[in-house]
Order: C-alpha cells, then structure tokens, then sequence
C-alpha cells in the first residue's frame, strides 16, 4: 500500500454508511488518511464542488464512472480497515500531478 492507492473501504457517516473507493494520501503507524471518492457532483453546491478534483484518468484509477476526489474531507482511519485487501488502482501520474498543484491552490 502506497500514497495514490485506491481502495474500497468501508466509510460510515453518522448512523449510516457505505463501501465506497478512497484514495490513500498518507501512512502513519497505524492511522491511513484518505480521501473519499464519490461518483456525485452535477447536483452539488458551488461550495462543495470548488473543493471536487476531477479524475481525468478514473478508468485507469479502477474506478467504474466519471469521478471526484473530495478533497474538503480528509479521513483518519485505523490501518487495519485496509489491510490485507488489494488496491483497486493507483491514480494516473498526470492526475497525481495535477492533483498536488489542486491542493497547493486551495491551502489558505
């Protein structure tokens, strides 16, 4: 498992949740950050879509649509939610290029 892995993993919200793919940014110990990817956005907020990066190359990151890495939710996760499984994809070099230039624009 490496930084721009992509996994499908158990994300929960609240009292709900659903398997959806993430994007594994960093490794520390025994935390995972990632990113959520959603398939959603045409029916978004401004707001909300301002902080979306468009995966240019989602086929070639395993993912099945057209899709968004949701970079205004960062996820601490124990390890072990992504241990053992196989990634689904890595991010194309060119997104990953295009997303560190996405991010370092959108630090305050």
């Amino acid at each position: 498992m490496k930084s721009f892995d992509i996994f499908i993993t158990h994300v929960s919200w609240g009292s709900g949740g659903k398997p959806r793919p993430v994007l594994v940014l960093l490794i520390s110990n025994d935390i995972i950050s990632v990113y959520p990817i959603t398939t959603q956005y045409a029916n978004k907020s401004e707001t909300i879509k301002a902080r979306y990066f468009k995966i240019i190359d989602w086929s070639q990151a395993g993912l099945d649509n057209q899709s968004y890495i949701d970079t205004g939710i960062l996820l601490n996760l124990p390890i072990s939610v992504i241990d053992n499984k196989m990634a689904i994809g890595q991010l194309s070099v060119e997104d990953k290029k295009r997303l560190l230039a996405f991010l370092t624009s959108t630090i305050p």
